[in-house]
């Protein structure tokens, strides 16, 4: 009988140690593919642990294609295709665009933030302190090119406490927003690459990516995210994915993709994999998903990630975690910018993160956003327009799916919303392969609606999908 030891559990619950142990078993080889578990009782039994505890461990592991499930069979391990691992490097210390603004009655494709729930009062304190406290030339010369030293150490040690990843504050390079950063990195890899991204996937990035003179392809997904194989016709040499919550799909990539990828990666010279990891901080239930990043062991995966969603779209602070010989290159080529975030907003961010205000707001916006999704599905289950959509995707990052039971068209149930005061977006604007997109899977952000509307968004987005007879009837 498989059996681990929780005399060293670190902090943390049950699950998550057990949890774990298993990945750890599962990506060393200690146990095969295709091996068969043991039973969640008869494992609970032998650990000395609840039930609760074995599943909740291998609902995760699922999640994360760790295991896999066969009806009244059990848990199975996956086949991982792992390829030899690299010495490691020597240390070194060196969309959509912008849309123009109807008056809507509710926006369901904003990620606008719940201003009220800011910690302004802790924010202005923050940075009257270091207006007091640090040195003035500091704070009036020129901004280094990768960030202030103080907020990229307060970065590594979030990502470190939070995601899992041991990075140096050197690889952390800051800048004033993700579109910033995208060009840092066409300029680091070179515009005569091939860049990949997701089909379907945001219509910003190929706009950004085309913007700046590169070669975008678009690379078709399956039921576990890119698919390899067109991803090799493809010609790609840099991939840009969203593996941990897929926007607009809501997929996770699961473990066996991932080193697929990296597999991809490591036969060519030159090539790399951008993972952007956007809205990691609102996973609703479950641990947060492992980072590509963290499984890396051939420096090539470039992370991405931005204080815009957290925070509030008005912070343009997002930040690179760079491959050492991708830093000693940035510091080669570009050391000489000016950095392009004020150091008064980089050092109280910084403070911010040291002193855990950071995690008390996202705790606070997590339990809002669970709300919001909770009540907000309430109303269209138990409204008439329950029995007409499916909703999907719905524990991870702030929207959801809605798979709607109709005749009418995307582009009919659009104009519908848009006459009931609804601004939304269906999954098939966002391919841009129009051959094989998907119809009547509506994308519903519920991040900046106020909960006082979620009744009258419930009853509008009924009237636009459903008949007007069905719906008076229904609702009479």
């Amino acid at each position: 009988m498989l059996t681990y030891s929780f005399d060293s559990q670190v902090p943390g619950s049950m699950y998550e140690h057990l949890y774990r142990c298993i990945r750890e078993d599962i990506v060393t080889g200690k146990l095969a593919a295709h091996e068969k578990l043991p039973s969640k009782r008869s494992f609970a039994k032998n650990l000395g642990v609840s039930n609760t505890t074995v599943e909740n461990a291998y609902t995760q592991l699922v999640i994360e294609g760790y295991l896999y499930a066969k009806p009244k069979r059990g848990f199975f391990v996956s086949a991982l295709d792992r390829q030899p691992k690299p010495p490691p490097p020597p240390p070194s210390r060196i969309a959509v665009t912008d849309r123009e603004r109807g008056d809507y009655f509710a926006d369901l494709t904003d990620s606008g933030v719940a201003a009220d729930l800011f910690p302004f009062s802790v924010w202005l304190r923050l940075l009257r302190q270091v207006m007091a406290v640090e040195d003035e030339k500091t704070l009036l010369t020129d901004r280094p090119a990768g960030g202030m030293l103080q907020l990229r150490e307060a970065i590594a040690e979030h990502l470190r406490a939070f995601r899992g990843m041991r990075v140096s504050p050197e690889q952390i390079i800051v800048g004033a927003g993700t579109e910033y950063l995208y060009s840092v990195l066409i300029q680091l890899l070179g515009r005569h690459r091939i860049y990949g991204v997701e089909d379907p996937g945001p219509l910003r990035l190929t706009r950004i990516y085309e913007r700046n003179d590169v070669d975008c392809r678009h690379i078709p997904l399956d039921e576990g995210g890119v698919h390899p194989r067109a991803l090799y016709e493809s010609g790609a040499e840099v991939l840009h994915i969203t593996p941990s919550h897929h926007f607009p799909t809501g997929l996770v990539m699961p473990v066996s993709r991932r080193y697929e990828l990296l597999a991809w990666a490591a036969e060519g010279d030159g090539r790399y994999i951008i993972e952007d990891d956007y809205d990691c901080e609102f996973r609703l239930s479950g641990r947060p998903i492992p980072t590509f990043q963290s499984i890396d062991e051939g420096e090539r995966v470039i992370y991405i990630n931005n204080f815009s969603q957290s925070l509030a779209p008005a912070f343009r602070i997002s930040y690179l975690v760079l491959p050492w010989h991708l830093v000693r290159r940035f510091y080669d080529t570009l050391g000489f910018d000016s950095g392009t975030v004020s150091c008064f907003e980089q050092l109280t961010l910084a403070r911010f993160l040291f002193e855990g205000h950071f995690e008390r707001h996202i705790n606070r916006m997590r339990n809002h956003y669970r709300f919001l999704r909770d009540s907000f599905i309430s109303e269209i289950r138990r409204g008439p327009l329950g029995e007409y959509v499916q909703i999907t995707q719905e524990d991870s990052g702030v929207h959801f799916l809605m798979k709607v039971n109709t005749y009418q068209t995307d582009v009919d149930l659009l104009q519908a919303a848009q006459a009931e005061g609804l601004r939304l977006s269906a999954v098939s604007q966002y391919y841009h392969d129009t051959g094989t997109r998907e119809e009547h899977v509506l994308v519903i952000n519920y991040s900046g609606l106020p909960a006082e509307k979620l009744p009258e968004t419930a009853r509008r987005l009924c009237r636009c999908i459903l008949p007007r007879e069905k719906w008076e009837e229904r609702s009479g």
